[in-house]
């Protein structure tokens, strides 16, 4: 929920705090802007300050009443303004000028989404670290990994895990890539061309803390609000395919008798009404609903804006604030979700030694220490599992004698007559086991230990970095509110 800051209403002593329950609503941020823009106009010498006072008290008034029980708290300058006007005349409309609705209006909807985009990278973070957790938790430990579907090659869990965290990292640095964009001020373009009166645009957007302007008025009300939208939803739907990538993933082995990723049972699983043996994934149904949802919910955006001319409401709304909402919950429940996998070790290694994933580093091993040609080495591999599968063999299961007369009819496909398998029987059953080929990888971003091991740090020291962002972010705009709150006080003790 968002909290607005009530610290100016106690420094006055005009009007209790906001409850708690009272969020940073649209009223909320027209009041705000109201603060800013009072200040502004009396820093330029565009009303006096004996009606700046004025202004200031009126405005307090509105907020005042604003925070009653069931007050209403419209978020329309028009109807704000007659209550401003009943409180101070019709004088303090000066406060004005060189605005309109249409500033106004951009600038609400950039406030909005800063916080959507400051609570949707906290989630993010938080599922982030979840994540590496649970990397951290079992790095070495086998498992099998897959490429259409099939058995390719055996990783490391790390390696796995650090996968998706890696593409969340991306979607983090995406979402403060997109601030820079985002925290920028559209207030005092007026309705699309600015005015005649001294507007200071840059102070305004100090006191609201935004880092700088979006400078071309028309862009700034009719123009930036259909990219910028685009961009965040973009984002948004990036990290929910994400996340349904990992749910697919997970599912194609949780309908195994023995998944080697097993929900606990608890709030996230639930039974069935006749079959008292089940216990369905219903957590992972809810995510992959949230996930969808986001996805959905962004194509939604596309299909309001696209062909639509500059200065139409269709791609002004908030659709892009309920996208990103999604989003954040969406992050918050993936990492309630994954603190509830146990991970089955043995089976998992299980499951890489019933297949062939490994006859890869078996061809490897040939080229690397006996200097057989890559492809003559490979068409063993290859042969060698049709034999195996043909027997209902495992790898471990095939005879050594078996595997050098395969060997020897194999090379007979290259010309190669009376070939004999350079590999003795411990080099050879050494090759085929998946501990070996993970432990034998050696390119950057592997998953033998030392690689995940580097990877982990570093993925861990990104997302200290991403935290600290947040935090410092969210600091600065208390700081920015800090100050919006002072220079506005300031008008009403003005003599």
């Amino acid at each position: 929920m968002r909290l607005p800051s009530t610290a100016w209403f106690l420094l006055l002593g005009l009007a209790p705090a906001l409850s708690a329950q009272e969020t940073q609503d649209a009223f909320y941020w027209l009041a705000e802007i109201n603060k800013a823009s009072a200040v502004m106009v009396v820093e330029q010498g565009i009303v006096p300050k004996p009606l700046g006072a004025r202004i200031a008290a009126a405005v307090t008034k509105v907020i005042a009443d604003g925070a009653r029980p069931g007050a209403r708290r419209s978020g329309d300058y028009l109807q704000v303004e007659q209550d401003l006007i009943a409180a101070g005349g019709p004088d303090v409309t000066r406060l004005h000028s060189g605005r309109s609705r249409q500033d106004i209006g951009s600038t609400t909807r950039r406030l909005f989404l800063r916080a959507d985009v400051l609570d949707t990278l906290a989630s993010l973070n938080v599922a982030r670290a979840t994540l590496l957790q649970m990397a951290a938790a079992h790095p070495d430990a086998i498992l099998p990994a897959y490429t259409w579907g099939v058995q390719a090659q055996p990783i490391s869990f790390g390696h796995y895990i650090l996968a998706y965290a890696e593409a969340l990292d991306r979607d983090g640095e995406r979402l403060r890539q997109a601030w820079a964009r985002l925290n920028r001020s559209p207030l005092g373009s007026a309705a699309l061309g600015t005015s005649s009166f001294p507007v200071n645009r840059t102070r305004l957007a100090e006191l609201l803390g935004f880092d700088g302007l979006v400078e071309n008025s028309l862009d700034a009300n009719q123009i930036s609000p259909l990219d910028g939208g685009a961009e965040l939803v973009s984002i948004a739907a990036s990290g929910a395919l994400t996340v349904n990538m990992l749910l697919a993933d997970i599912t194609a082995q949780y309908a195994q008798t023995r998944p080697w990723l097993l929900m606990a049972e608890g709030n996230l699983t639930g039974t069935s009404s006749i079959m008292p043996q089940k216990r369905n994934p219903t957590g992972m149904v809810a995510l992959r609903t949230s996930a969808s949802t986001v996805i959905g919910d962004a194509q939604t955006f596309f299909i309001q804006s696209h062909n639509v001319q500059a200065g139409m409401g269709d791609y002004k709304g908030d659709q892009p604030d309920r996208v990103l909402q999604e989003a954040a919950r969406m992050f918050t429940g993936l990492s309630d979700l994954l603190k509830v996998f146990v991970f089955d070790e043995p089976r998992a290694l299980a499951e890489v030694n019933a297949d062939y994933s490994t006859t890869t580093e078996l061809a490897d091993t040939l080229q690397r220490v006996a200097d057989v040609p890559f492809r003559v080495g490979h068409h063993f591999a290859s042969e060698l599992v049709n034999y195996g599968r043909s027997h209902n063999l495992r790898p471990a299961e095939i005879s050594f004698g078996e595997a050098q007369h395969i060997y020897t009819e194999s090379a007979r496909s290259f010309r190669l007559e009376n070939a004999r398998l350079p590999l003795d029987e411990v080099q050879f059953r050494r090759s085929l086991t998946a501990e070996n080929m993970v432990r034998q990888s050696q390119g950057i971003g592997g998953p033998q230990p030392a690689e995940v091991a580097r990877m982990l740090a570093n993925g861990n020291a990104r997302l200290r970095a991403d935290q600290e962002w947040v935090r410092a972010t969210r600091a600065k705009l208390e700081a920015a509110s800090s100050g919006r709150n002072a220079a506005f006080l300031g008008l009403r003790t003005e003599k």
